[in-house]
């Protein structure tokens, strides 16, 4: 039997290492396209970007890791029962469950392996990675000036260079508007050639200007009374240093980003879920004295309390008289300020338990995502056995199927978790409850040798129905 577990291990563990990094490659580029306009263009070198990746990478990990587990698995059992390893196995006495074992202990493993990774880990690298990207978000796009056209990124100057020469350092024909002391454009510089470089370790720009004029806009009310309006002044060689410090990108501290939910585990999930819960009760209990001071005559009847509170309509006894339009607009204007404050009222107290079932939510999603490993592979192992089908063919398709169904239901109850339809813990473990008594099923067919799924079944089934219909 020792032989046979790592028989079943090593066709397993093979496929789940390749599905596991495709998964994981077409979920972190699909991810970082979302990022993509914000990261080209600045120059940020191969080491920012693979830090960035790999931060996102162990993001990924606790999504990629059911659909490997799924895939992997379909893939193992298909591949054994198309050779018929599945049925001499069988035919020798062992029953599938014993040899769904072996797999089934290491997916046990990995699923308690996977929880512990997105408590302990995926915050951290959440925390570094966001951190990151606000970081390369605020750093500006490298210097890119263009033949012909003005270019705006250094701060007070608009620069126009016509022809760049080979060498990468001259140029010619050079326009530039100096406005960095405020105003419109008062002074223009215009040199036939120049040279451009950086220099200490590319924090200054240096552009040397040859043969030129600047041009000095007079027309002000100092000098009012001046017989021109600009001043030339002629130079052969000037020289405008630009410092390049808005372009380098500044670190910052990475405490400023750790009060957000995904950059917090379990314990501290926790702590803050029970402060707002607790913040969201308070403010339910102060909503009647707060509403009593918009009552001069009665008491006010808040009622009963659901989703917060619920303001119930006061059948008042006496009635205005109709024949004093002062008395009726006091008591409209009473009315739609008790209508105001209770609405405002409303929304901010469902704002609050809004944001406590949102990092509920994150607490029970480490859960969730650890389980649902173990949910996919009981789907996963006994449909491959079923179906019998191996390689990347019938089993993405399958498991495509299914990830998504999974997907769907997660979200579903994540929303109306969030929306406080439905208690959080059963929106966000529903989409493995309806998934477990699926893999009962499946395994159940397999286990008894079901032709349910395979494909000669339903052509068998589909010719015996046309040669009935013949018949009659």
């Amino acid at each position: 039997m020792k032989k046979l577990d790592k028989l079943i291990l090593r066709s397993f563990i093979g496929p789940f290492f390749l599905t596991f990094a495709v998964v994981e490659f077409i979920l972190l580029t699909q991810y970082m396209l979302k990022y993509l306009d914000e990261l080209l263009g600045k120059d940020l070198g191969g080491e920012v970007f693979a830090e960035l990746l790999f931060y996102f990478s162990m993001n990924m990990t606790p999504v990629a890791l059911p659909l490997a587990v799924l895939l992997s698995s379909l893939m193992t059992f298909g591949t054994l029962g198309e050779h018929h390893e599945l049925t001499a196995i069988k035919t020798s006495g062992i029953a599938l469950p014993r040899i769904l074992r072996p797999v089934l202990l290491l997916v046990v493993v990995i699923s308690v392996g996977a929880f512990f990774f997105n408590n302990k880990v995926v915050p951290k690298a959440n925390l570094k990675a966001y951190s990151l990207l606000w970081d390369i978000r605020q750093k500006k796009p490298t210097m890119n000036f263009k033949e012909g056209a003005f270019y705006n990124g250094l701060p007070g100057y608009s620069i126009k260079i016509n022809k760049k020469l080979e060498d990468g350092e001259s140029l010619r024909d050079i326009m530039i508007y100096d406005h960095s002391k405020g105003g419109a454009n008062t002074t223009v510089i215009l040199a036939d050639s120049g040279k451009m470089y950086t220099q200490y370790n590319d924090n200054y720009l240096v552009l040397e200007l040859f043969d030129g004029n600047t041009y000095v806009d007079q027309d002000d009310p100092g000098i009012r009374n001046s017989t021109e309006q600009f001043v030339r002044q002629r130079f052969e060689e000037s020289k405008i240093i630009f410092s390049l410090s808005s372009f380098s990108m500044e670190r910052t501290r990475e405490e400023y980003f750790s009060d957000n939910k995904m950059m917090k585990n379990i314990g501290q999930l926790q702590v803050v879920t029970d402060s707002l819960r607790r913040h969201g009760k308070r403010e339910q209990d102060l909503y009647p004295p707060n509403i009593e001071s918009f009552y001069a005559y009665f008491k006010a009847d808040t009622g009963s309390t659901k989703n917060g509170f619920k303001l119930l309509d006061k059948k008042i006894e006496r009635t205005l008289p109709e024949e004093n339009p002062e008395i009726l607009s006091v008591a409209t204007n009473k009315a739609r300020n008790i209508k105001s404050f209770t609405t405002n009222y409303l929304e901010r107290v469902n704002g609050t338990l809004r944001e406590a079932n949102n990092y509920e939510i994150e607490i029970w999603r480490k859960y969730t995502q650890s389980a649902s490993i173990f949910m996919l592979f009981l789907i996963g192992a006994p449909l491959g056995a079923i179906i019998k089908k191996g390689g990347l063919g019938v089993p993405v398709i399958i498991s495509i199927v299914f990830f998504i169904l999974m997907y769907v239901m997660s979200i579903l109850g994540e929303k109306w978790a969030r929306e406080g339809l439905i208690p959080v813990e059963a929106g966000m473990w529903g989409a493995n409850i309806i998934l477990f008594p699926i893999g009962l099923f499946f395994l159940y067919q397999a286990q008894n040798d079901s032709s349910l799924l395979e494909v000669d079944f339903w052509r068998k089934l589909m010719a015996r129905l046309r040669r009935n219909k013949l018949d009659v």
